[in-house]
């Protein structure tokens, strides 16, 4: 039986690309959908050429996400760059089954409001040597869940905050997909 992946999305959708080339023509892990927080044309169309379902979810509550997660027969959900805090009811009906990606080496630069750019721009301040990425389990906390990999990357010295989002891109670029298929292959029957 194949894992049934569905992403969810908040910004440009490069790392969901990045996951459905990975899977595609998979024999183990299958994405069924891509659910945005807010109007993507550019993924929806990729979406559309992949043949796989799109939606924009934009002002919609979580029990909209579900519906889809059911519909679609998903049974793994993958945060790619979604921004949205995930509610205790939506994560009891996928337990120990959604997984995010963090653009730092938790715990450092995690929890409310450290995202993209809030996190890059810290890490730079800092004058960090290292960032990378984390990817975990969601619970009820931001950045909380159990830590299932993570990669670093040494930094080029006084890095901006461009830098270390390059950086930090390029490894969930190549670490993210193949990630997500260690894990996941764990739970194949």
């Amino acid at each position: 039986m194949r894992e049934q992946l569905i992403l969810f999305i908040s910004g440009g959708g490069s790392n969901a690309r990045q996951i459905i080339n990975y899977f595609n023509d998979n024999e183990r892990v299958n994405v069924v959908g891509v659910l945005s927080s807010k109007p993507n044309s550019e993924m929806e169309s990729f979406c559309n050429v992949q043949c796989i379902p799109f939606y924009n979810l934009l002002g919609k509550d979580f029990s909209a996400y579900l519906q889809l997660c059911q519909e679609l027969g998903a049974n793994w959900v993958v945060l790619a760059g979604f921004l949205k805090k995930i509610p205790m009811e939506f994560i009891a009906a996928f337990p120990d089954k959604i997984i995010n990606i963090h653009p730092s080496l938790l715990p450092n630069y995690g929890g409310a409001g450290m995202y993209g750019q809030n996190v890059h721009r810290a890490v730079s301040a800092a004058n960090e040597a290292f960032s990378g990425i984390s990817i975990h389990l969601v619970n009820e906390e931001f950045d909380k869940g159990k830590l299932l990999f993570q990669h670093a990357v040494l930094l080029p010295k006084n890095a901006n905050a461009q830098q270390v989002e390059q950086e930090v891109r390029s490894l969930e670029q190549v670490f993210f997909a193949k990630d997500l298929e260690t894990y996941v292959s764990h739970f194949i029957k």
